[in-house]
């Protein structure tokens, strides 16, 4: 398997169905929303973008299943696997924010060979491949350098389904606001694991994700040199609904933080 010629045409495939995207952004209306669960969103585009991108997935290894948010495809147990999020930040798409993604992870058994993460707004196009490094625009990107928790920026989702563990992820969030430069709450995981890999956050943490948010950041980060865990500290990244990413210098403080108070 040549995991460069797949990049490259999976780059190409993420630019079209981009275009599609944006022009349908520009002039949406929300009379086309439709729910899936509470605040759980889904439009026309966010389905039209996933079959565009699994029709085409399917031409470049037609061996591999999908595991893909819209549900189109099928899964391929013990095999290659496409995980496709057409539209990351449906929420923000929605309500005319302009920062959301596509993200594309090609799986082999349960790891991360591929990946890919489009940032829509700023034509931001990151990827990796395993043993290849990571690319923003092709151009060669690594996590940062930083040691010190206190002088990092720290990236975040907020609880919008499962808000049992809401009383211990506040103990986190105040001691995180307490003792780094910020918090930021981008709207896209896809998005906020990116931007770890290009090294302008120092760490991300969320809980009750799903594989098609993650997968493709996973590969990101780890290309670029980062470490990825779950809450624990073990590799349960992609299928555990948890997730802790951070440069190498930071993560241990971050994770000890998590499991203090998780």
């Amino acid at each position: 398997m040549n995991l460069e010629n797949i990049s490259y045409q999976v780059k190409t495939l993420a630019h079209q169905v981009a275009d599609f995207i944006m022009k349908e952004f520009h002039g949406f209306d929300r009379v086309h929303v439709e729910y899936k669960d509470t605040n759980d969103m889904v439009s026309y585009v966010d389905k039209q973008a996933e079959k565009m991108l699994v029709a085409k997935l399917r031409e470049i290894v037609p061996e591999a299943g999908f595991i893909a948010e819209e549900g189109t495809g099928t899964e391929n147990k013990g095999g290659l696997n496409w995980v496709v999020d057409p539209l990351d930040g449906t929420t923000n798409f929605i309500h005319g924010v302009p920062n959301f993604s596509i993200s594309i992870a090609l799986m082999e058994d349960q790891e991360v060979i591929f990946g890919l993460v489009f940032g829509m707004n700023l034509k931001e196009c990151f990827h990796a491949y395993r043993g290849g490094g990571a690319y923003l625009n092709d151009q060669p990107m690594v996590v940062s350098p930083q040691k010190v928790l206190k002088k990092g920026l720290v990236a975040t989702g907020f609880p919008y389904v499962d808000f049992e563990r809401m009383d211990e992820y506040m103990k986190i969030l105040m001691h995180m606001m307490e003792n780094c430069h910020g918090l930021r709450r981008m709207g896209s995981a896809a998005i906020d694991l990116a931007y770890v890999a290009a090294g302008r956050f120092e760490g991300f943490f969320e809980y009750n994700l799903k594989p098609w948010d993650v997968a493709a950041g996973v590969i990101l980060i780890k290309e670029a040199g980062g470490i990825v865990s779950d809450f624990q500290g073990g590799s349960n990244s992609v299928f555990g609904r948890e997730i802790l990413a951070a440069a190498p210098g930071v993560h241990q403080d971050m994770l000890a933080v998590v499991q203090k108070h998780w």
